[in-house]
């Protein structure tokens, strides 16, 4: 009993006092946030047909979808251009600044904003890939994604060096800017809950975070004693694991229901299910290689019965590491050949970013000294160095200790 009670203890501990997966997270935030901003940019030209006015999906017949399936989507608070214009425009940012890690706690909720707005818009608009974005947008919100490779995290850190060198005795004390956005974000809440736009669910949903801002702030600021922000880092910790395992529960899912539903099906069954979407002018922006690869049976047979045997197999391959790696370097290959062979690059994307919560923790961090030798050669640090100071080379950023400096971080 007492080595069962220690080892519940320790597991207690383990999803408390740390924040899981800071890299895998990261890696996450930044892929589905690409994802999303390379198709809005993609999509640009043709945003009026799939979410706006001069889509086939009318006005009043969305408006009537929503009020059936009571989707969250700001789009039809007003049928105007300019209220259009906006919106996207918002998405657009939101992504790229969630990419870059800059305010991640409030761009996360705004990126979560702009994916529920356009997609509910219009839902047939959407593939698997525009799913998984989907369901993504609203765990990131719950994650702590921005305690490495981030704007955060660099502004976390420059607030500890400055704090050793005694020139900053309170990080933070001075973040206007988070202060602004976060006022600003509570007038435009505070609208939106008196013209009515909002359902009660996500009044109080949009609130209550809201109000957690305010509350991390005013005791990481002003409470002069430890406990108040232990306790918050706490439940901060103990929320991002939950929704971290159920990221990953959710790729497990997508991939076991894929393969299982394959299984039942005649074409799988027989080894010529690949052999089809070949052969579709949709799915065919290289017809010379779609032709190529589809002339030969035996590479047909093998990838239509190695893509259902790697999907069925991969969520019990987790507990073992080095079968769990060999088969997602399988999957994000397979995505990449999708990408290329059937036009689907966003797809990919998409599920290749869903793959990087299993990614190994010691392969990101060279990933990220491979970034940072290589920006180090693009940029020389000796070039921006000040006057008697040494230069430094580029270095693999750890996780911060405090990657949510200021409001909105």
């Amino acid at each position: 009993m007492n080595r069962i009670a220690v080892s519940i203890s320790r597991g207690i501990a383990r999803v408390t006092d740390v924040a899981l997966g800071p890299y895998q997270t990261a890696v996450i935030r930044i892929g589905f946030a690409a994802t999303w901003l390379l198709f809005l940019l993609r999509e640009f030209p043709h945003r009026q047909e799939m979410y706006g006015p001069d889509g086939p999906w009318k006005w009043d017949l969305a408006q009537r979808l929503v009020a059936d399936n009571h989707a969250f989507t700001i789009l039809m608070w007003s049928d105007s251009q300019v209220w259009f214009e906006t919106v996207y425009v918002l998405a657009v940012l939101s992504a790229l600044l969630l990419l870059a890690g800059w305010r991640t706690r409030t761009m996360s909720v705004l990126f979560m904003v702009g994916v529920l707005s356009l997609q509910n818009r219009s839902i047939f608009m959407g593939d698997g890939g525009d799913n998984v974005i989907h369901l993504m947008a609203i765990y990131l919100v719950f994650t702590r994604c921005g305690q490495v490779w981030s704007l955060d995290a660099r502004r976390a850190r420059l607030a500890r060096e400055a704090r050793a060198r005694g020139d900053l005795p309170r990080a933070g004390t001075q973040d206007r800017v988070g202060l602004v956005l976060w006022a600003a974000l509570g007038l435009l809440l505070a609208a939106a809950t008196g013209a009515g736009r909002l359902s009660p669910g996500w009044l109080m949903i949009f609130w209550g975070l809201w109000a957690v801002q305010a509350l991390w702030w005013a005791v990481g600021r002003l409470a002069r004693a430890a406990e108040p922000r232990i306790l918050l880092d706490v439940i901060g910790n103990a929320v991002h694991n939950a929704a971290l395992l159920v990221i990953m529960a959710e790729a497990c899912l997508i991939y076991a229901t894929a393969g299982w539903y394959k299984i039942q099906g005649s074409r799988w069954q027989d080894g010529t299910a690949v052999y089809y979407p070949l052969h579709l002018d949709y799915f065919s922006p290289w017809p010379a290689l779609s032709d190529l690869l589809a002339s030969h049976g035996t590479i047909v047979m093998l990838v239509t019965y190695g893509t259902v045997a790697v999907q069925v197999a991969f969520p019990f391959t987790l507990i073992n590491r080095r079968v769990k790696n060999v088969l997602l370097a399988a999957m994000i290959t397979e995505h990449a050949v999708i990408a290329v062979v059937l036009g689907l690059p966003f797809f990919s994307l998409a599920m290749i970013a869903a793959d990087a919560v299993f990614l190994p923790t010691s392969f990101l961090r060279r990933l990220g000294g491979w970034a940072a030798r290589a920006r180090g050669r693009l940029f020389p640090p000796g070039a921006r160095k000040l006057p008697g100071q040494r230069a430094q080379g580029p270095r693999t950023p750890e996780p911060a200790e405090d990657p949510h400096v200021g409001f909105t971080a």
